[in-house]
């Protein structure tokens, strides 16, 4: 005999009459009116339990309006009645009531063979404590997929994820995957429907989590089941491969800051250094006024992708260390130092030009032997700016770290 607790208005949880006491392996499984699949998805898992040496429960997720609930309950596993709000709030909302070491999360649709827990299980007993499946590196029955996903859409995300991460994932969509409950709970997600999939692996490299991936199998549906993807509509394929970009690239926007930054940057400040006394000839290329001004802009702009650059990698820290780095890297005093340095050095650099403007009845000839000078004092004088206001955002962003600062 099952029984309940009610949790609050909008949350039952339902304990089936074989459950058991204690449980180092969870099987977090959101669901939505599967119940043409559910029986059959809970006989897999049992089926998988039975090859694994550890006490494992069932919990599914249900936002159903159909029978999945009463059919899983009956089958043995626990089932947490929420309201409809999307793949990533069903693992939200599960978290205080899983119960096992391990996870191991995915659909209940039959497309992941959950009868294949070991190779999970195997891992996290090495150490692991992310375990990504792969269907590419596994199988991928006829018609499971469809054309555009398989040979573009999802290679397509997964090598620009690798590249702009340095990972060698090669497929960051499979629904099957194993987290430790440390890892989960660490991650704090936030993700209310499917962008919980990039999300989770983005997080789980920047915890540092120990990480792999393992093959899988991966089946087409059921007949008479259409997916939920088909359910909404042509666009949601596009829409799902747009916002993994967008996740992509909003938690590493470092990855367009700081190298193309320093490239500027350096390249910026020589020309401005090489002209601030005049124009000049090297190798017979000439460089001229307009040359200083490139450097100008190049310099001014390579600063502010560099500081970006660093305030989002100190946004991004969720263990604190990269914070304590760059907050030593760029400690408050020694930055208001420099800050005050750079401006004098460029006030006493663009006084040539003032003096020359006011001597001469505030004219100046059009091509002034000081201009050089001035625009690199110029430069120094908004690099003192960029180094101070970046110092503070630094400082400030890293207080919600609990970082020490170093006042030297």
């Amino acid at each position: 005999m099952s029984t309940q607790k009610v949790i609050g208005s909008d949350y039952e949880l339902l304990i089936p009459a074989n459950d058991l006491a204690y449980v180092e392996l969870s099987i977090v499984i959101p669901a939505l009116n599967e119940e043409a699949t559910i029986s059959t998805f809970v006989d897999w898992c049992n089926e998988g339990i039975k090859g694994i040496d550890i006490p494992t429960e069932i919990l599914i997720i249900d936002s159903s309006d159909d029978k999945t609930a009463e059919i899983a309950l009956s089958k043995g596993a626990r089932v947490l009645k929420v309201p409809r709000r999307g793949l990533g709030r069903a693992y939200i909302d599960a978290l205080p009531h899983i119960r096992g070491k391990y996870t191991i999360l995915g659909d209940c649709d039959c497309t992941y063979d959950f009868r294949e827990l070991k190779p999970f299980v195997d891992k996290f007993k090495q150490g692991y404590e992310y375990i990504m499946g792969s269907r590419f590196a596994g199988s991928i029955e006829p018609g499971a997929m469809p054309a555009l996903h398989q040979y573009f859409g999802s290679p397509a995300t997964t090598y620009f994820f690798d590249v702009i991460f340095n990972q060698k994932f090669s497929d960051i969509h499979c629904g099957m995957r194993g987290v430790t409950l440390d890892g989960l709970k660490r991650m704090q997600l936030k993700s209310q429907s499917w962008q919980y999939a990039s999300e989770m692996i983005i997080k789980a490299i920047y915890l540092e989590l120990k990480i792999t991936e393992i093959p899988i199998k991966f089946y087409k549906d059921i007949n008479g089941r259409v997916s939920h993807h088909k359910r909404r509509g042509f666009a949601e394929p596009w829409i799902a491969g747009w916002y993994t970009l967008k996740n992509t690239f909003v938690y590493r926007a470092d990855f367009f800051l700081l190298s193309p930054g320093f490239i500027c940057f350096a390249l910026g400040l020589a020309l401005v250094l090489l002209l601030a006394g005049g124009e000049k000839v090297v190798g017979g290329l000439g460089f001229s006024f307009y040359w200083q001004m490139l450097g100008a802009f190049l310099s001014v702009l390579g600063a502010h992708l560099i500081f970006s650059g660093v305030l989002a990698r100190v946004l991004y820290d969720f263990h604190g260390d990269t914070t304590k780095k760059w907050v030593a890297i760029f400690p408050y005093n020694r930055s208001i130092v420099i800050s005050m340095v750079l401006i004098t050095i460029g006030l006493a650099a663009v006084f040539p030009f003032l003096r020359d403007y006011f001597v001469n009845d505030f004219r100046l000839p059009s091509n002034p032997s000081s201009g050089h000078l001035a625009i690199t004092g110029m430069v120094f004088i908004v690099l003192s700016f960029i180094n101070f206001t970046s110092t503070l955002l630094i400082h400030a962003a890293s207080l919600s770290k609990n970082t020490k600062h170093d006042f030297s």
